[in-house]
């Protein structure tokens, strides 16, 4: 039977339909406040929620939960940790207020927060109320005691920005004084080095023969033949010298063509000689000569040693110092050392009669054959250079001093730098661009150190501005003295490698991967250079050849030679 519709009911039976559907409304209205108020009287006193963060399975479990909890703002460590900091700012204020009580009381209820700290992190449970309380409330009493002293924040603030800056001025000190040390180990020589230097000087006073073969190669025609292959190195460090030399040699087609001369100072002078009289390098010629031959380089000629020698008259009159010092006294300072550097812009007067000569640092290795650089066009340039501009900051602004308008009148301070190092000149068109005596005009105007500090590059931006001819980068790869994350790739694809920087490969600075690195070695006289870690003992086993195996023990020359 068909039920009636709503409307077409008795009344009875519509008023208890009402009274039902009311009763539910209102139950459910009732659960939904009664389940509101129940969970809101929970949270007051439900423990801190701790969010969970990403962890580091590197880390220990107790070091990732106090971060969780320092991370947490409403944790009780996190609240006790922003006391903690505040409280030793107050130690600092009062101890200048010379209120040694307050900072004592502050010390003791940070120790006692800093201990609830470590076993919290240690047990990996959060800390609790009843433990946090009593060190809070007394951080707090503390504070509020700080306060009273008007210790109030605009003085905190004012106190962390004196000490704030202090901090800054000593870590800057902190930062010359390590740049100072760096220079004084990148400057000095490894004390095997030396006692190596001495044994080969010893070795020429005892042996006659050798000063008679360096009388015999003074004058050999092939130091001025053209047909020849002419490299110049500028270097008072002997094994590091052997292994630009030999490194070269091994790796040229017909070594024999090659000719080195090398320009040493009259201290290492003797110990140079006598270990390329001692030693064949496949074949090539090598001639060493004295800084003191250059007869031709003096006060009147050089503004570079005019500078120098005024330096050392204002010495002796400020200071009382000798005057009458030797070229050997002189060039034991840094100052005159560094002329060895300044040699590369006087190449065309060491060898007039030379047409195009290629000049190598003495912390390079040739890892291929240099004789195809001699044949690169240069399209009337004076000299060949691999740009080192893919940087911003190896640009002319870097090197020299825009704001002097002697500089910004004449150069762009966006022009692109290069490297010395590994370059090749052309002296006939040297001779004729006068390179020389450009470089001696940009040393005078030098003069007061305001266009540049120190260096050879800076001068030679200038000396050598519009006549640099661009080489391809693979004939010099630069950086391994100071960037221990060059491509493995870029070194291997190098024709020389270039250690420039503090981190040269025979002191203790060097980056071991790149020292390390395999070059092919010769069957005689390898590239060499002298551990720093051995000893100069008799017998012993001092020097360390870079060949195919990497580092590999050599024993000494010949023996009783050490």
């Amino acid at each position: 039977m068909r039920r009636r519709a709503p409307e077409f009911r008795r009344p009875g039976q519509r008023r208890l339909s009402y009274w039902i559907c009311s009763l539910l409304g209102i139950s459910i209205a009732a659960g939904f406040v009664l389940f509101f108020f129940q969970h809101r009287h929970q949270d007051r006193f439900r423990p801190p929620v701790r969010k969970k963060i990403p962890t580091d399975g590197n880390n220990s479990h107790g070091t990732i939960y106090l971060m969780q909890e320092l991370l947490n703002s409403s944790s009780f460590s996190r609240q006790l940790a922003d006391q903690l900091t505040l409280a030793k700012a107050y130690i600092i204020i009062a101890k200048e207020h010379n209120n040694l009580q307050l900072a004592w009381e502050l010390r003791s209820q940070i120790r006692n927060g800093q201990r609830l700290l470590s076993q919290a992190a240690v047990r990996g449970k959060p800390i609790t109320l009843e433990e946090a309380h009593h060190i809070v409330s007394e951080l707090a009493q503390l504070i509020y005691k700080a306060q009273d002293f008007h210790y109030d924040i605009a003085t905190t603030i004012a106190k962390l920005k004196s000490h704030t800056l202090a901090l800054e001025e000593h870590a800057n000190a902190a930062t010359v004084q390590s740049a100072k040390f760096g220079e004084l180990a990148a400057k000095a020589m490894p004390k095997n080095l030396h006692c190596f230097n001495i044994k080969l000087t010893e070795e020429w006073y005892k042996n006659p023969s050798l000063r008679k073969l360096s009388e015999e190669g003074r004058n050999s025609p092939r130091l001025v033949d053209n047909s020849l292959y002419h490299l110049y190195i500028f270097s008072d460090n002997v094994l590091a010298t052997s292994v630009v030399v030999n490194s070269t040699a091994s790796n040229a087609d017909h070594p024999q063509q090659l000719v080195f001369h090398v320009v040493t100072d009259k201290v290492n002078y003797w110990a140079m000689t006598t270990w390329f009289l001692r030693n064949d390098f496949r074949g090539c010629t090598v001639k060493v000569l004295s800084i003191e031959e250059l007869s031709w380089l003096n006060a009147s000629s050089s503004p570079l040693i005019k500078r120098l020698v005024h330096s050392e008259t204002w010495a002796y009159n400020i200071a009382g110092s000798s005057k009458d010092q030797s070229w050997e006294t002189k060039l034991k300072d840094p100052n005159f050392a560094s002329l060895l550097n300044h040699l590369r812009f006087y190449i065309p007067q060491i060898q007039p009669q030379l047409e195009k000569v290629v000049f190598l640092d003495d912390d390079v290795v040739v890892q291929k054959d240099l004789t195809p650089l001699f044949s690169v066009e240069l399209h009337g340039n004076v000299i060949g250079a691999v740009e080192t501009c893919l940087e911003a900051f190896h640009r002319f602004y870097k090197y020299l001093n825009f704001s002097n308008p002697v500089i910004s009148s004449r150069f762009d301070p966006q022009a692109c730098g290069w490297a010395f190092g590994m370059n090749i000149f052309d002296l006939v068109a040297w001779k004729k661009e006068n390179i020389t005596d450009k470089y001696h005009y940009w040393q005078e105007q030098n003069a007061d150190q305001m266009l540049w500090k120190t260096g050879t590059l800076a001068p030679g931006l200038l000396a050598f501005y519009g006549v640099m001819e661009p080489l391809d980068r693979r004939w010099h790869v630069l950086g391994l003295g100071y960037d221990s994350d060059i491509d493995d790739r870029l070194i291997k694809s190098a024709a020389v490698v270039h250690f420039n920087g503090k981190m040269k490969p025979w002191l203790k600075l060097a980056i071991s991967r790149l020292c390390s690195y395999r070059i092919r070695s010769a069957n005689a006289a390898p590239n060499i250079f002298v551990s720093p870690q051995l000893s100069m003992r008799k017998g012993d086993v001092v020097l360390i050849a870079l060949g195919e195996n990497g580092w590999l023990p050599l024993p000494a020359p010949h023996e009783g030679f050490i």
